[in-house]
């Protein structure tokens, strides 16, 4: 049961991941590492696909090796994830879960600024 969740989790995650590629409001790499995430436990064979995609396996490859995220990568990341939280905070109009959002955009964008730029 556990494989099956995980195999459609990253089938999902590789489909939003190619979306993103052509959508600019929908970020590819966190899709793209959740997919190879979801597939190395429940899909070897899938696993091991993502990783020699001519599309999303440099995504990997450069999270695995700690080369680093490409700069452009990184600033579409941000700007994503702060379009949706602050779209988010607006369409949900609750203190509490806004303060949320907010806490998690900080710690987000943390993260992704302190990542390693290729």
């Amino acid at each position: 049961m556990k494989n099956t969740i995980l195999l459609i989790i990253g089938l999902i995650s590789v489909i939003l991941g190619a979306i993103g590629v052509f959508v600019p409001v929908l970020p590819t790499t966190p899709f793209v590492l959740l997919a190879g995430g979801c597939f190395s436990i429940s899909s070897p064979r899938l696993s091991a696909w993502l990783k020699k995609s001519k599309f999303f396996g440099s995504y990997i490859e450069n999270y695995e090796n700690n080369t680093g995220i490409p700069k452009e990568v990184k600033i579409k990341a941000i700007i994503t994830l702060w379009a949706g939280i602050i779209l988010s905070m607006f369409l949900i109009q609750n203190i509490i879960l806004n303060s949320i959002l907010l806490i998690i955009a900080v710690c987000v964008s943390i993260y992704l600024g302190r990542m390693k730029t290729k």
